[in-house]
């Protein structure tokens, strides 16, 4: 006995629904003609059977639809007649989709100034699912056999999260959409041309039991053969072969297409790019891989205006280009210009090469101003760089130089180090995360000398962690620990922008933008050691506009010239979150307990 469905009942409620309105309209014009008293009023429906088949009920009978489709639509006793005699066969058909096979309908029509048309359910003994049977023939099904790793992945991905297991209540939902998630599931591992070929749902009414039995037919392994490449016009197809990473022969499984996709996007070359293989290939040992491009323009500039808690009123101009000089590379440069903090950034980076590293070249100049001192410094670098889905590495040679000035005088400091930083993440969505880990990890070592001071090696250490975990009934958690270290003689000073400093937005909220940090006569200075955590909660406010959140955390940290003098300053506070698609937006409001203040707090984005 197979079930139905609401979706198969639409197409027949709607054509009597909508002979009833036609019929009804012309009886109401006829008698209007010919002067008869006025029309009946419209049919009101009550149900009475459990939650939620009640509301089931009140939303698929033709009855509750009539109310919808034409609330102020009068009936006349025939046609009322007819809906009330369909209401039994159409309730019985709605329960079997929930699993009731058995129930006991009473319609009955209440007397009154309104027509009435009352149902009552009692649904009986509710279906479980019995023994679940899913299997794969074909192609997968010799591979398992012979022992094939993927094979077994893929047999299993075919199983995996099945709705329906043994002693579960059977729902007509749930039987139709895992049956369109299994078969997914299969083909998302390289079985492009997967179907079913054969499923069942064999219903014992007198037992309440469902027997479940699916069999698919697994058809081919797809595997990748050459790259068909479409939209190129400025840059060249190498670049798009590098960005692919992967070789000919290689499984055509979902997650590379949509890899190679993804980085295509990320690369900044292209405003679309689509990667597909089609299930219909003639070979599916040598698919071909159809990549689909279109360019952004060579060259773009951004500007952009703002505020921020941190440096104030701030404008920002960005200009990227392309292809500089007919090269494979792109070359950036991004200007910011605000009341405490003055920056020029440029790269110029190759287009991806192979194995997804870039080779660039890049430097950097920052006039930063606190309460008590002005910070200087520029720095120059050459590396190469790698970004993947999960990890991002930057290995590079620098060469920095910061100049301090201050009530004290001023104080220069030079480096020269080699450095490798590395961003590990492991996120559910890298704009807006709610659950997963985001590591970042900084090491480098070089000679660095100062004046006033010595000549002499460093090394610096930095580390930071971020976790987002989901607390249930729609809260959510994160956290965030930083830990970092310079090491040299007490006599060998590093540029001041490789030293740290805390407060501000994305460090201890409560406290002014780097005023957590050491002074030497009253002057801030860059600290050697820096801790600094972070504690929040956060939840949607209104159901009608879920990306609203409230939030609300305990920040604490400081720096200091080393941990033993360390003692963390503490803020809390109170937040609102906006999940917009380029990323959140945040406001706060904290209190330092230091300053006995409160502190307004604005950012944008996710930072690592």
């Amino acid at each position: 006995m197979s079930s139905a469905s609401p979706s198969r009942l639409r197409g027949a409620m709607a054509a009597a629904l909508l002979c009833v309105l036609l019929v009804g309209c012309a009886t109401r014009d006829d008698d209007r003609k010919e002067g008869s008293p006025p029309p009946p009023t419209p049919v009101k429906l009550q149900v009475e059977a459990p939650r939620p088949l009640d509301e089931l009920l009140s939303t698929h009978l033709d009855v509750a639809r009539l109310g919808v489709i034409a609330p102020d639509a009068a009936l006349d006793e025939t046609e009322l007649a007819r809906l009330v005699a369909a209401t039994p066969a159409q309730a019985r058909e709605l329960l079997k989709t929930e699993g009731y096979f058995n129930p006991t309908i009473q319609v009955e029509r209440v007397p009154g100034e309104r027509p009435v048309v009352r149902v009552r359910v009692e649904p009986g003994a509710r279906v479980h699912v019995g023994e679940v049977s899913i299997r794969a023939e074909g192609p997968l099904a010799e591979s398992a056999a012979r022992g094939d790793a993927h094979a077994a992945t893929a047999t299993q991905a075919l199983r995996e999260n099945w709705p329906l297991p043994p002693g579960a209540p059977f729902r007509n939902p749930l039987w139709s959409g895992g049956k369109r998630d299994a078969l997914a599931q299969l083909r998302a591992q390289g079985y492009l041309a997967a179907e079913w070929q054969e499923t069942a749902a064999r219903i014992d009414g007198e037992r309440q039991r469902a027997e479940l039995s699916l069999v698919a037919d697994s058809g081919p392994l797809y595997r990748t053969g050459s790259l068909r490449i479409r939209g190129l016009q400025a840059h060249d197809e190498e670049t798009i072969r590098n960005v692919a990473d992967f070789d000919p022969g290689t499984i055509a499984t979902e997650s590379l297409l949509l890899d190679f996709q993804e980085r295509l996007q990320n690369t900044n070359l292209f405003d679309r790019a689509t990667v597909i293989v089609q299930p219909d290939a003639a070979d599916p040992g040598a698919a071909v891989v159809d990549v689909r491009v279109r360019e952004r323009k060579l060259q773009e500039a951004t500007f952009g205006i703002g505020v921020s808690a941190d440096v104030g009123v701030r404008g920002t101009v960005e200009h990227v280009h392309r292809r500089p000089f007919g090269w494979a590379a792109i070359a950036r440069n991004n200007f910011e210009l605000s009341q405490l903090r003055n920056s020029w950034q440029g790269e110029l980076s190759t287009h991806t090469l192979p194995g997804l590293w870039r080779n660039l070249v890049g430097g950097a100049a920052e006039r930063i101003e606190s309460d008590t001192d002005t910070v200087v410094s520029g720095r120059a670098r050459i590396g190469r760089a790698q970004d993947t889905r999960a990890i991002d590495r930057l290995v590079f040679l620098e060469f920095e130089r910061s100049l301090t000035r201050g009530p004290a005088g001023r104080e220069q400091a030079n480096a020269l180090g080699l450095h490798y930083h590395g961003i590990w993440r492991d996120v559910d969505d890298p704009l807006l995360p709610t659950r997963g880990h985001v590591w970042v990890g900084q090491v480098g070592a070089g000679v660095a000398e100062s004046e006033p001071g010595a000549r002499g090696p460093f090394s610096r250490l930095y580390g930071r962690y971020r976790g987002y975990w989901p607390l249930g009934n729609r809260w959510f958690s994160q956290a965030r620990i930083e830990l970092g270290q310079v090491f040299s003689r007490d006599d060998v000073s590093v540029p001041e922008s490789m030293r740290f400093r805390a407060g501000g937005d994305n460090s201890v909220r409560g406290y002014a933008f780097r005023s957590l940090t050491p002074q030497v006569n009253g002057v801030d200075t860059g600290g050697r050691v820096v801790f600094t955590s972070s504690v929040e909660v956060a939840r949607p406010l209104l159901a009608r506009m879920p990306e609203l959140w409230g939030a609300a955390f305990v920040d604490a940290g400081r720096a200091a010239e080393r941990f033993s003098d360390l003692d963390p300053a503490v803020g809390a506070g109170v937040g609102l979150r906006y999940r917009s698609p380029i990323g959140p937006v945040s406001l706060d409001v904290a209190y330092g307990e230091e300053v006995r203040k409160f502190r307004l707090h604005l950012n944008v984005g996710v930072t690592f």
